[in-house]
């Protein structure tokens, strides 16, 4: 198993991407120590876990609360041991709509939530990563390294293209301690983000030479090889599983 025995965090986890991503790394052998704001969504997942044999705990927080970040790991320290990894994988998308009409609230909302977010997280992870050696993964996306021109995405593109700059100038803070540190930049994947209207996925679709979006699971198997021994001398790097999205676009 590729995770067997190490501890996990995942933020995000009570639906899509996280949800999949902790069914995944159970499977794989991990502890799981999930996180999201939706209490009963993730203690469902949990309960999901355990009935299966797998080690799980939930803490439902918020995580622009830069305390909530250093209780999930004080959960996975006293639950089982210490920390491994974390797939910090919380995000949302905002207002969609021109930079001149966007509300404060909405961009700091954005920031908070995608980027400042992160901070937190990396801030409260890396003493106990570096106790063990680990690995940290951030759920960037290609629109923070090329939107390919579609407008309204300005809050969105700046916290994503942040994400990247952050995770490597992590990456250089903490490759001596044996953390590595990296950025998965999704395409167009099939989560509630992206809504349910068939006209939208039919477009989404479009804009990805492999003429489709990603399945949530999908996903999740390319932040396992990040945070596995698989990638042991990958960091600083921003690993996209777009469906050619990013080739397009370049």
């Amino acid at each position: 198993m590729e995770l067997n025995g190490k501890t996990i965090i995942i933020t995000g986890a009570s639906s899509g991407i996280g949800a999949c991503a902790a069914l995944l790394f159970a499977r794989e052998g991990a502890n799981v120590v999930l996180g999201a704001r939706r209490r009963d969504e993730l203690e469902q997942l949990t309960q999901q876990i355990t009935q299966a044999s797998g080690q799980a705990v939930c803490l439902a927080g918020d995580v622009t609360d830069e305390i909530y970040s250093h209780r999930l790991v004080e959960l996975a320290q006293s639950r089982f041991g210490g920390l491994d990894g974390a797939f910090n994988n919380a995000g949302m998308m905002g207002e969609i709509g021109p930079i001149a009409r966007m509300t404060t609230a909405n961009w700091t909302d954005v920031i908070s939530t995608n980027l400042t977010s992160a901070f937190f997280a990396a801030r409260a992870q890396a003493p106990a990563l570096a106790a063990r050696g680990g690995a940290m993964v951030f759920t960037s996306s290609f629109v923070g390294v090329n939107n390919g021109g579609m407008p309204g995405m300005g809050a969105y593109a700046a916290s994503k293209a942040g994400l990247v700059g952050l995770v490597q100038s992590l990456a250089s803070d903490h490759a001596a301690e044996g953390v590595r540190v990296n950025a998965l930049l999704p395409g167009g994947t099939q989560t509630a983000m992206a809504g349910d209207d068939p006209d939208t996925h039919a477009f989404i679709a479009g804009l990805h030479p492999m003429k489709r979006m990603a399945e949530p699971e999908e996903i999740a198997q390319a932040a396992l090889f990040l945070l596995s021994d698989r990638s042991s001398f990958v960091t600083g790097a921003a690993m996209s599983a777009d469906g050619g999205i990013s080739v397009r676009l370049v």
